[in-house]
């Protein structure tokens, strides 16, 4: 509960003292106007965005497990509060202020305590192409609501975003105001350039410094600009949230979707720099951090706030060694809001949405959904679906994701019931591959099955029917052989399926055999007696034992064959073997019985 105990007693090095310094004021330069605009994104006056920038960066640092995260308002985060918010207050009103610091209070008792009850692994259900198509949509929509602010126009809110969208562009093609666009389109390729030609300067901070007194020169406010305006001077006040019972049930969905993608994306973050600090990382500690750090933001008129990709990334690549860093951070903000909130006045909005859309250009990853595809078609219809949905339904984002996480689900389940199940056949380069996918030829007399999952109740009759479909498609088959190797659990279904259809297949003058079964697998049926009655010998290492002893048995029986080169005198020639051509040395191991223990496993 106390992580930071771990890394205060560092801070007697004046090495690392300053190189946390030195992070903490480059994050701060970097935070402070991406803090104004995403407060911005979220409905909020822009000074929100720094009330979210000061005691909940400095909680974070105490409170989680990571030491460079860098917590604070990000863009995703402050999309979903304003999804929440905006169908049930007006943006502006007193009403949407209270109830974004409810949203963060929420948000933040929801992560602590699944954090305390150590229940981290809710964030499983998110999986990657549910996350990759979320993501990608948001991004979208994140810059997309900021056009208004680049061509300076005003249009009436819609049910739906793309409808938003419409009515801006409409609008701003009939009258745009020049100068807005003109301050925003300068204000963007300033920030594309100093990036691109002096990575090491601080583009964005540079960007805002040029827009504010480009404003103030021009009087950009007087001729119809939007500035950020009066920010008021001094720290946030200490205030309990109000909680209204009715609203708190209105938005609670979205509060487990803000605590679940907050949590993911710095959890993700964390890990990502964890590999590079080679520092031990606690998942739950990290969410009762940010659970914290949320909840303080809200007794403190923040909003809701989560790691940041953009500003970690700063902070671990400024030198940044321990939590201090993020402490100094919080320091400066709060400094800023002393003595600096004057000279904000003349800011543009344009330049904040700029900045806004610069920051999330990079979440758009188009090859993220080419990769899920090519991988599992059915995770990149998940991903896809999740994309459009979330785009279609906008602002309420989390319709979208919770069609996804169900349909993930649902192909999870499906999977689980349908799992792969091959013939297997002996491929050129000696390994035993699927048949069907490699146009292999395969025994008549021998099968070889590969079933890809566990055995469980809800997959037994397929299983059931696959096997006994193959016995149909080859009448000569006398062995049946499953590779178990990927079942690595099996039910009392299950089990009592297995037996029932080695005695059908008994009574068909057929052998059931097994190759490969985990240890696990193998526990269950010999505390069943299914591995230590009249099927104790079915059971082999590899699939090699289990393929001699069935030649050494077909031979044993004289077996006549079908397949073209097989001799029904020693099943020499079967085209199952791995090298058909030294019917010598395999009739020498026919003689030896079952191969050695430590013969190589296949």
């Amino acid at each position: 509960m106390t992580p930071f105990l771990a890394w205060v007693g560092e801070l007697k090095n004046t090495e690392i003292v300053k190189a946390d310094i030195l992070a903490g004021t480059t994050v701060a330069l970097v935070l402070v106007p991406q803090s104004m605009a995403y407060a911005q994104l979220a409905g909020l006056p822009p000074y929100y965005g720094l009330y979210a920038s000061c005691l909940p960066v400095a909680i974070a640092a105490f409170f989680g497990s990571s030491r460079q995260l860098a917590t604070g308002p990000v863009a995703v985060v402050s999309l979903l509060t304003a999804s929440a918010i905006e169908p049930i207050a007006a943006s502006g009103g007193e009403g949407y202020f209270i109830y974004a610091v409810m949203l963060a209070f929420m948000v933040g008792m929801v992560q602590l305590i699944l954090g305390m009850v150590r229940l981290g692994v809710m964030v499983d259900f998110l999986s990657h192409p549910v996350v990759t198509g979320f993501i990608n949509a948001a991004a979208i929509i994140i810059a997309t609501s900021q056009l208004n602010k680049i061509f300076g126009v005003e249009v009436e809110r819609a049910e739906y975003h793309y409808q938003v969208v419409w009515d801006t562009l409409t609008a701003a093609w009939e009258n745009p105001h020049l100068l807005t666009l003109l301050i925003a389109v300068g204000s963007l390729a300033l920030m594309v350039a100093i990036k691109k030609y002096l990575p090491k300067w601080p583009n964005v901070l540079i960007a805002v410094i040029v827009a504010t007194l480009a404003s103030w020169f021009f009087n950009f406010e007087a001729n119809g600009g939007r500035v950020v305006g009066h920010i008021p001077q001094g720290l946030p006040s200490f205030e309990v949230p109000t909680l209204d019972w009715a609203m708190i049930k209105e938005m609670s969905g979205v509060a487990l979707a803000i605590a679940l993608i907050g949590f993911m994306e710095a959890i993700s973050i964390a890990k990502a720099m964890a590999v590079k600090t080679r520092q031990r990382l606690d998942a739950d500690q990290e969410l009762i951090g940010q659970g914290l750090s949320n909840i303080s933001s809200s007794l403190f008129q923040g909003y809701a706030v989560s790691g940041s990709f953009s500003r970690s990334a700063v902070n671990i690549e400024s030198g940044a060694v321990t939590g201090f860093s993020s402490i100094v951070t919080a320091i400066l903000i709060g400094f800023t809001l002393l003595f600096l909130t004057p000279l904000l006045y003349h800011l543009p909005q344009a330049t904040l949405a700029a900045v806004i859309i610069l920051a999330v250009a990079s979440l758009v990853r188009i090859r993220s959904f080419k990769n899920i595809w090519r991988i599992q078609r059915q995770d990149g219809l998940v991903a896809i679906t999740t994309f459009v949905l979330t785009l279609l339904f906008a602002p309420h984002l989390e319709t979208g994701i919770l069609i996804g996480v169900l349909l993930s689900l649902g192909l999870y389940v499906y999977r689980t019931m349908r799992p792969e199940i091959y013939l297997l056949g002996r491929h050129s380069d000696g390994g035993l591959k699927d048949a069907a996918k490699y146009i292999l030829k395969v025994c008549p007399q021998i099968a070889i099955v590969r079933f890809g999952g566990p055995l469980f109740f809800a997959n037994t009759g397929y299983f059931h029917d696959k096997v006994l479909e193959r016995v149909s498609n080859q009448p000569e088959l006398r062995f049946i052989i499953i590779d178990a190797v990927a079942m690595n659990e099996i039910d009392a279904t299950g089990q009592e399926m297995l037996y029932e259809l080695a005695r059908t297949l008994v009574e068909q003058n057929i052998e059931f055999l097994f190759a490969r079964p985990p240890i696990e697998v193998m526990d269950t049926f010999e505390r069943s007696g299914f591995a230590n009655e009249e099927w104790a010998d079915s059971f082999f290492n590899s699939r090699d034992q289990a393929l001699v002893y069935a030649w050494k048995r077909l031979a044993e029986q004289k077996s006549k064959c079908s397949a073209e080169g097989c001799t029904a005198k020693d099943m020499s020639g079967c085209i199952l073997r791995r090298d058909r051509r030294v019917p010598d040395k395999f009739l020498k191991m026919l003689g030896l019985g079952l191969p050695k223990k430590d013969a190589p496993a296949n």
